[in-house]
């Protein structure tokens, strides 16, 4: 099989100091059932923030605010042949009121937590959860 790099953006969504998880749908080959932020491929051609408002869109039917880019890293996934780079921003939500409705086929369920809460929902060796925990502090000092 061919090898080939991919591209994707991710939210540290944000409101009154929690931040949006979304858990991946249980159909999904990659991390079933795994909370993460939410976004998701750039299509080719399209810049990081239209694929971050795109992503985000047909995940939970809201428009957000794309803030500065935080933090960036690198993973190998489907089978080894896949090398993932992604790049996470934070975000709010241009209406904090807005309904979020999740694309079943995307996320099952999702949780606004709190710093002290990123243990129960990001493992030990989760490259997401460095960003999790990065977005945190950051917020905090600001």
């Amino acid at each position: 099989m061919e090898k080939y790099q991919a591209i994707t953006a991710c939210v540290f969504l944000h409101k009154d100091g929690k931040l949006f998880v979304a858990k991946r749908a249980d159909t999904k080959k990659f991390l079933p059932g795994k909370f993460e932020l939410i976004g998701g491929h750039i299509d080719f051609g399209e810049t990081l923030e239209k694929g971050l408002e795109r992503e985000i869109m047909e995940e939970l039917k809201i428009d957000i605010i794309i803030e500065n880019p935080y933090h960036a890293f690198t993973y190998i996934s489907e089978n080894g042949n896949k090398h993932s780079i992604e790049i996470d921003y934070f975000a709010r939500m241009k209406n904090p009121n807005q309904e979020i409705t999740l694309n079943p086929e995307d996320h099952s369920d999702y949780r606004w937590i709190d710093a002290d809460e990123v243990d129960e929902y990001f493992e030990d060796g989760d490259a997401e959860k460095i960003a999790v925990q990065k977005g945190f502090q950051m917020l905090k000092d600001n």
